[in-house]
């Protein structure tokens, strides 16, 4: 077993085979707390499911099955051969993340069905209920009536019971850069997933999927004529397949988490609960860190990505950039635009991936940086070229072992490479693991841009440590921007997904001096509250470094760590504002952010150690601070705080708080900063 992997387990099996139906009025699996319900129900051979939560009808009887190519559906004609229920209760200790320590508890029913008529194949359905939500799979078990499986439509759908307020994007099989839009459930389209939703009674919940594997991404659609109903629509490959694949086969899990407010889905593991255990038997090498780097420049227009008169990675820009990190305890830097090809982005993409340009000496470089304790971080835009970057992959990924290069941003920024393949499809879900896989061979973290979005997969391979897909702070240079409620958005839709590469932590929100008219739209007390309500174990110090000469605040950007031991979502209203607390050792963070609408928090601190007595740092909107008129100035005050009392925050209009906790008299433990301690 490995090491990181379990101290508690248990399982207990229960099995009884039944040769007809489900009996009425269907088989449940409640959560360990009993909050939680699925029930399956096989109506005139066609298999349902429901979900419930507090006794609360959430998801009515919905369809499952598959429609095949050059097969039956297996759809219905159904009956149940063997039911079994099983219970487990695990905490492992992620490599990095949230909490140093989760528990993954549940109650499991599996259901094995078989045709009643020829050609008698077999489906089996895995209903898992947690404290935290509801998911299920299907498994097609190998057998010699179905072998090669060409899935047209997974018939999986979700009928919601009541028409809830929604948090979503429009569909999109190749990218989830958009903003997201707030309406009731029945005037959403076509979406993305998560998507989230609230319900006429204060329950919130989020659809999506965990453990996608060889397989494709699924996007939900409307019913036509049921109201508040969504089918999962896979995304396909060119012919119109969607799942191309053999038996035994097994999807990924369809997941809906439940909390009875909008902080509690904050702290649900169930997504990466339902992933494997870590398949990396040595993870030491694996480093969160907070990282800056040869980025931001060329967003805003100052510098290139490709070689000229204003070359972005050129050796004496790194050096500069490395110099600073050194001196502020920024761990990494990253280097984009290094690479020969940049001409050809966008124009079938002819990237080396280990060739420099004239004016950058990458060993020199690599060399310097160690030197400085500082680690670098590779680039590898692929610019959606797949064929010529799985050819170079294995030698670019050698070429940064050698030079000690332990982390790895990349890119698919492009059409994909061959024509008619999709980000979010079978063949670049596929290929996205390879990439994983192979740079876990090399002891390569990597921060994925452009992504499949993340479905868990972090914890079977840690080295997958962040990611985008997501509309970032690089639209803020560059468009019509980010507006205010984004942020208070996305922690809730995508943020229930996986690490988020939003690379916040700008000062100068505009730069009318290369792109008039572009601004990010918060403050700047607002971009340091992102390094806690928005969690990445690769975090980014994203602006130029003479932006953060002579700023005192610059200070929390410092301090704050990037792997926690615990995390406490204090309170949010999605759209509105979020305030999220997380501890590293004996340390705390608070991060609060508000939309357009300047307002007033308090903030319980009942999760502090009621026998100590802590020293609060408070980088808050200064007087007068607004993000359209006045987003710089940030108020730096200190005050002693116990548990029993509260902290009574003022937010501007976009705006925030970042606070840290420090015990007054608290023993050792890591520091937040260093090597060990982010």
């Amino acid at each position: 077993m490995h090491p990181r992997m379990t101290t508690a387990f248990a399982l207990l099996v229960f099995a009884r085979v039944s040769l007809a139906s489900a009996p009425e009025p269907g088989e449940r699996v409640s959560s360990p707390d009993g909050r939680v319900s699925i029930t399956f129900l096989l109506e005139n051979g066609a298999p349902r499911y429901a979900v419930a939560f507090s006794g609360l009808g959430i998801i009515r009887p919905s369809p499952l099955g598959f429609v095949l190519k050059d097969a039956p559906p297996m759809t219905s004609g159904f009956e149940v051969s063997e039911l079994k229920r099983e219970t487990g209760d695990e905490t492992w200790r992620p490599v990095w993340g949230i909490s140093s320590k989760v528990r993954n508890r549940y109650n499991q029913l599996t259901v094995r069905l078989r045709e009643t008529n020829a050609p008698a194949r077999e489906l089996v359905l895995v209903f898992r209920a947690c404290n935290d939500g509801a998911a299920f799979r299907y498994v097609l078990p190998a057998q010699s009536n179905l072998s090669d499986v060409a899935i047209l439509s997974e018939e999986t759908a979700f009928r919601l019971a009541e028409n809830c307020t929604a948090w979503w994007h429009p569909v999109n099989y190749d990218g989830d850069e958009d903003t997201y839009r707030t309406t009731p459930l029945d005037r959403m389209p076509a979406v993305n997933t998560p998507v989230t939703m609230k319900t006429p009674g204060g329950v919130h919940l989020s659809i999506h999927e965990a453990a996608l594997v060889d397989y494709a991404s699924m996007t939900l659609a409307p019913v036509d004529g049921d109201m508040h109903s969504f089918r999962c629509e896979l995304v396909p490959w060119p012919d119109g397949v969607k799942v191309k694949a053999s038996t035994p086969m097994k999807t990924p899990w369809r997941t809906i988490q439940l909390a009875d407010r909008a902080a509690g889905l904050l702290e649900s593991h169930l997504i990466e609960n339902l992933n494997e255990p870590c398949k990396i038997a040595d993870t030491s090498w694996i480093e969160p860190m907070k990282y800056m780097g040869i980025w931001w420049g060329m967003h805003i227009g100052k510098e290139t990505w490709a070689a000229g008169s204003n070359h972005g990675a050129t050796t004496e820009n790194a050096k500069q950039y490395i110099d600073f990190a050194a001196s502020n305890g920024i761990r990494g830097v990253l280097i984009e635009g290094w690479n020969t090809g940049w001409e050809s982005w966008f124009k079938g993409a002819s990237f080396s991936f280990t060739e420099s340009y004239p004016d950058f000496d990458l060993p020199a470089v690599a060399q310097y940086a160690r030197e400085k304790n500082v680690a670098l971080i590779g680039h590898h835009e692929t610019g959606g070229n797949i064929p010529a970057y799985e050819e170079q992959m294995d030698e670019a990924f050698a070429l940064y072992r050698r030079l000690g290069v332990r982390a790895v941003k990349t890119g698919y920024a492009g059409e994909i490479i061959p024509k008619g393949q999709h980000h979010h499809g079978q063949w670049m879900v596929n290929h996205y693991q390879r990439v994983t896989e192979r740079a876990a061979a090399y002891h390569i973290a990597l921060d994925v841009h452009e992504p499949v979005k993340p479905t868990g997969l972090c914890r079977t391979w840690p080295n997958l440590m962040t990611g985008e897909g997501v509309r970032g702070t690089e639209y803020e240079a560059w468009s019509d921007g980010n507006p205010p409620e984004h942020t208070t958005i996305i922690p809730f839709t995508r943020g229930l997904a996986g690490p988020i590469d939003y690379t916040p932590g700008i000062f100068a929100v505009t730069f009318p001096k290369y792109r008039e008219g572009r601004r990010v739209h918060t403050t700047v007390a607002k971009q340091l509250a992102l390094y806690v309500v928005i969690y990445s174990p690769l975090q980014m110090a994203a602006d130029l470094p003479e932006n953060y000469e002579g700023r005192p605040e610059f200070q929390f950007i410092r301090d704050v760590p990037v792997t926690w031991d615990e995390t406490r979502a204090l309170d949010a209203a999605i759209g509105d504002f979020a305030a999220v607390a997380r501890r590293r050792g004996n340390d705390w963070f608070i991060g609060a952010i508000t939309d357009e609408s300047a307002r007033k928090l308090n903030l319980p601190l009942s999760f502090l150690d009621p026998d100590q007595t802590y020293e609060a740092t408070l980088y808050t909107d200064g007087k007068d601070a607004d993000w359209e008129k006045n987003p710089t100035p940030v108020e730096i005050t200190t005050k002693t705080v116990r548990a029993g009392e509260s902290l009574n925050l003022s937010l501007a209009s976009s705006g925030g708080a970042a606070i840290r906790l420090r015990p007054v008299r608290a023993e050792a433990s890591p520091a937040p900063g260093d090597a060990t301690g982010e």
